[in-house]
């Protein structure tokens, strides 16, 4: 689980990324349309002291603070989608669907909210613009596959999907080759994106990558989160934690970086609570001891799952990749497991 060195596999010259179209994942299934009696309870500070709505003809858009953010509500007051500031990651209201991986819980996800990002950040008074016009009118009733669909694409025994050029963007993931020595983790890390999908990637700022062929299908936790949002939803990726501009290599470099939004704090400690994250925020972790003070590892918050307990999805080596069951430590973020123990901090992209 942890995130070592980013190794350096580099070729020059320009190699064009492949880019994909989203399908919807096996592991998720409709199972009806959003009605008031499945709209879950709005955030617990919509009442925020302090907060102020703009009318609008349609719906309402209400401004809230801690993080400061603009949340829509429909014309009977439900809120239907919630934009931070600073932020590209946005929640919608949408079918409500179920999560379920019973090889390793037994506990689903049922949920109304569908994480979309937004082509740009989020600012106050954004909703004004003629870019959001656009997207929200497009996006407001899509069923197309979200970032938390996406997610459920790389669980166990997920359905291979290829693109128009053959390449295998989703489908069953491991996390690793088996490491050779006997005394150390079962399964090595390291494996990104591109190693997943074996093929050349090029970064932004030019730099220029090769798959390793033993990591084939393989990702380990900040490579899957990268595969995800970067690969599949298109947020920047950079090349490294030092390199490039967008989401960092490693679980520690995307926390302690300027990009996105922090929404639980990285103090050192466990934070105290949990009421501001919202699905897709990234969480991580502080779970090995034998890498200090570095957070070693990332997952994606998914929700409240039938517990009523927050859950979260992330590739671990246990698992042998993605999974938000609970071998190897129950993927929750409260109580006194071993996940719920070494969070650190939350960030939305």
């Amino acid at each position: 689980m942890r995130d070592t060195t980013l190794r350096r596999r580099r070729t020059r010259g320009a190699l064009a990324a492949v880019a994909v179209a989203g399908l919807l994942g096996t592991s998720v299934y409709l199972t009806g349309e959003l009605n008031e009696a499945r709209t879950p309870p709005p955030p617990p500070d919509v009442a925020d002291t302090g907060a102020t709505q703009t009318s609008h003809r349609g719906p309402t858009y209400e401004r809230l603070r801690d993080p400061d953010r603009t949340v829509v509500r429909d014309g009977d007051g439900a809120v239907v989608a919630s934009f931070t500031d600073g932020a590209r990651t946005a929640v919608l209201a949408g079918p409500v669907r179920t999560f379920a991986e019973p090889r390793f819980t037994r506990a689903k996800v049922v949920t109304d909210r569908w994480v979309r990002l937004l082509p740009q950040p989020w600012k106050q008074g954004a909703e004004k613009e003629r870019w959001f016009t656009a997207w929200f009118a497009a996006e407001r009733t899509s069923t197309e596959p979200d970032v938390m669909a996406f997610t459920q694409e790389y669980l166990h025994a997920a359905k291979v999907r290829k693109d128009a050029r053959g390449v295998a963007y989703a489908g069953d993931a491991g996390f690793g080759p088996v490491n050779p020595d006997p005394n150390g983790d079962k399964r090595l890390e390291e494996s990104d994106f591109y190693d997943y999908l074996g093929i050349p990637y090029t970064f932004r700022d030019g730099t220029a990558v090769r798959p390793d062929k033993a990591r084939h299908r393989a990702v380990d936790c900040s490579g899957f989160m990268r595969l995800v949002l970067g690969y599949r939803a298109r947020f920047p990726l950079a090349p490294s934690d030092d390199e490039g501009d967008g989401l960092p290599r490693t679980s520690d470099g995307m926390a302690r970086s300027e990009v996105g939004v922090d929404v639980l704090a990285l103090t050192g400690r466990r934070p105290g609570s949990l009421g501001k994250l919202q699905p897709g925020d990234l969480v991580f972790f502080e779970i090995d001891a034998r890498t200090g003070p570095r957070l070693d590892h990332v997952g994606m918050y998914m929700g409240l799952d039938t517990d009523g307990k927050p859950r979260f999805v992330s590739s671990r080596e246990e698992a042998d990749g993605p999974t938000f069951g609970d071998l190897g430590g129950t993927a929750r973020l409260d109580g006194d497991g071993f996940y719920a123990k070494g969070l650190r901090s939350a960030k939305r992209l």
